[in-house]
């Protein structure tokens, strides 16, 4: 049993509330405002030993034309098709409502293990209103509890790990996290459901249309790594929503948690200023990256286009160029699998530790050659290098008066660095210390 919950219901009733609650962090984005969340969002959660996936879903809306609900609707019914046991959520403020009750037609006809979770229940009156719940016809039991505070959530979880099964949650906080980045429409989510052959996120051509950072595990073609989806990041004076800013804070966590980051340019409109603000930003980060200019398909080019295109981006990119550009198109998958196999490499590659005694055999003659110019008569004499203990590439050289060592030598040095060992899509960082 794959031991999977999905929160489903219609809009505005508490799920992304209760789904924080059960994974135990605000993963999911919770707003009064209806219709906040609308990909599926996974977590993990555990309850008497137990391990399981909850599933928070967008709000189910019967016979509607939006374009919006349509494919929120979609993502619902394949959490549904997809779960061991479903949580269907309605709010005891409003009462039964039509919407609760196309939801509960629908219920009815799926064979699997249901339950009727009434929320905002947090007195006793509230208690008995909660009763009428009953005429939607799910199940003989129903579970008031409240999001917020907790209450009602522990009967409710007893009955959900009794359909499961007692096995191990497979450990993913130790695999490599790739986050695909980048401005709004560029075509994130549409790359995300095409490497995983399925409409995990929703795609219009609406920017703005994810919210949450979506995390998937893909385990394919020898791969094993968690692959995330982020909201399109804008300038800050564009943002204004409350919804859009807490958006906009997932994806910059979602660079900070990565290791390394896949940055979406959109081809039409070639490398903007937006585009340079999130490289800056994973380059602070230390993270990984690898440049994918996506739509690709869409531009008009000859045999000298791709060779043009590359050479004004690395101008662009400089001093932090030596990274991966691949020329895609999430429509016709062109090129994708080998940009997920570069970004497999830079995780590896931020990873990779140098022999000290390798690293002073190769760089202390490079010294040699070409030594730091001298400065107000005095010379710098560099006599030791190692690689230091830090969690990304980071050297440090050993002279006799490090403040003389300037940006420009130290740049000289890792450029020697990348020549001998390759840490193409990552960021190294060079120290001079006192010896």
């Amino acid at each position: 049993m794959s031991n999977i919950v999905a929160i489903v219901g219609r809009p505005n009733v508490g799920k992304s509330t209760l789904f924080n609650r059960l994974v135990g962090g605000r993963q999911a984005i919770v707003n009064e405002e209806s219709g906040v969340t609308r990909d599926r969002n996974y977590g993990k959660s555990e309850w008497n030993g137990k391990e399981f996936s909850v599933i928070d879903t967008g709000g189910y809306v019967s016979s509607t034309s939006d374009l919006f609900e349509e494919e929120i609707n979609k993502q619902v019914l394949l959490a549904m098709e997809e779960a061991d046991v479903i949580l269907f959520m309605c709010d005891v403020e409003s009462g039964i409502t039509d919407l609760d009750q196309d939801f509960a037609r629908l219920l009815r006809r799926v064979d699997k293990p249901a339950y009727l979770v009434v929320n905002k229940v947090d007195n006793g009156e509230r208690m008995y209103d909660a009763q009428e719940f009953f005429r939607l016809g799910i199940g003989s039991e129903l579970f008031p509890v409240s999001s917020v505070n907790g209450s009602g959530t522990g009967e409710l979880l007893d009955k959900v790990v009794s359909h499961l099964a007692a096995e191990e949650g497979e450990e993913t906080d130790a695999l490599p996290k790739i986050a695909i980045v980048g401005r709004p429409n560029v075509g994130k989510s549409s790359m995300i459901n095409m490497l995983l052959g399925e409409e995990r996120n929703i795609v219009t051509e609406i920017a703005g249309t994810t919210r949450d950072a979506l995390a998937t595990r893909y385990n394919r073609f020898g791969h094993d790594f968690m692959l995330i989806d982020t909201a399109g990041l804008r300038k800050k004076s564009r943002v204004h929503e409350d919804v859009e800013f807490y958006s906009v804070m997932r994806s910059v966590r979602a660079i900070e948690d990565s290791d390394a980051c896949m940055l979406l340019l959109d081809a039409t409109r070639g490398l903007e200023a937006q585009d340079m603000t999130i490289f800056h930003l994973i380059e602070r980060n230390q993270k990984g990256v690898v440049v994918l200019v996506n739509k690709w398909d869409l531009v008009e080019k000859d045999h000298k286009t791709t060779g043009e295109y590359e050479r004004v981006l690395r101008e662009r990119l400089a001093p932090f160029n030596d990274v991966d550009i691949f020329f895609t198109s999430a429509l016709t998958r062109q090129r994708l699998l080998k940009a997920l196999e570069a970004a497999v490499e830079v995780c590896r590659n931020r990873k990779k530790k140098i022999k000290t005694s390798e690293l002073n055999n190769v760089m202390l003659e490079e010294i040699e050659s070409f030594p730091p110019p001298a400065i107000k008569g005095k010379y710098i004499r560099i006599k030791y290098v190692t690689q230091l203990p830090t969690r990304t590439p980071a050297f440090a050289f050993y002279c006799n008066l490090p403040q003389y060592v300037k940006e420009p030598y130290k740049r000289f040095l890792e450029n020697k660095i990348r020549e001998h060992w390759k840490f193409t899509g990552v960021p190294v960082q060079v120290f001079a210390r006192k010896k």
